[in-house]
């Protein structure tokens, strides 16, 4: 109605005439993939750069509307992931620090530290190996960089100039424990922290970026779509047809 959009226009007005610091709330789409998550995350962005009210209005420009990755993200750029590692519980110091075993006759168990202190001072060091969680720690990987940036629906999103097999980016049988990709993606160089459907926050790198590594083109050969389930011999379903033939519902299929 009128009276709710005057009362929005004047709280933008407020903002542009007497605030500082500008942030927008963004919330991921859950509904968008095959996970059993139903509950949006959420996440505070702040936004740089301008005046006050160009900010507001460029908040205002984006409010309701999907932000996609191409708009932020673009092929050869380095970003930054900030994400959750996988978790390993509660675990000894052998496993959590790699200390060495004691002898096997060694009382009261041998996956322990023998000494873990002086008399003076008379307090455990923080450098000993002690027990306790490891991983689910908040970890920032910085320096990643964009191979390619796809889209939706791109169904030679995994084709290269050198490859021109026209396939997808999703391997024969699916990711791992994830399924197929039928949204935007990112690909990058190395691998990022947590399980897999694990979120993720992407940010620009904090650097001004010199090296040559960071400001190389990328130009990908080919990217290998076999299963990664098994041995994975055919890269796209079609290839494996003409190789092994039919099966008996694609031919009742075709029927």
């Amino acid at each position: 109605d009128e009276d709710g959009k005057k009362s929005i226009e004047a709280d933008f007005d407020k903002m542009s005439k007497y605030c500082t610091v500008i942030r927008v709330l963004c919330h991921t789409q859950p509904k968008l993939f095959k996970l059993k998550e139903k509950k949006a995350n959420i996440m505070e962005i702040q936004i740089n750069g301008g005046e006050i009210a160009d900010k507001v209005a460029f908040a205002q420009s984006l409010l309701e509307k999907p932000i996609h990755v191409k708009d932020l993200f673009s092929q050869d750029e380095m970003v930054d992931v900030i994400g959750v590692t996988r978790g390993h519980g509660y675990n000894g110091v052998t496993f959590r620090w790699g200390t060495k075993k004691l002898p096997r006759k060694t009382h009261k168990g041998l996956r322990k530290v023998a000494c873990i202190g002086a008399w003076h001072p008379s307090r455990v060091c923080f450098s000993v190996p002690r027990a306790g969680q490891y991983g689910y720690h908040h970890r920032t990987e910085v320096n990643k960089k964009v191979y390619r940036v796809g889209a939706k629906g791109d169904s030679h999103s995994a084709s290269t100039a050198f490859d021109l097999t026209d396939k997808a980016i999703t391997p024969m049988g699916g990711f791992h424990h994830y399924g197929q990709i039928n949204e935007d993606f990112l690909m990058l160089k190395g691998c990022v922290v947590g399980p897999r459907k694990r979120l993720l926050t992407l940010r620009k790198s904090l650097l001004v970026h010199t090296k040559r590594v960071a400001l190389e083109k990328i130009n990908l050969k080919y990217i290998d779509t076999a299963s990664k389930w098994g041995h994975g011999r055919f890269q796209t379903d079609a290839e494996k047809k003409a190789f092994q033939g039919l099966l008996k519902k694609d031919r009742e299929a075709m029927e």
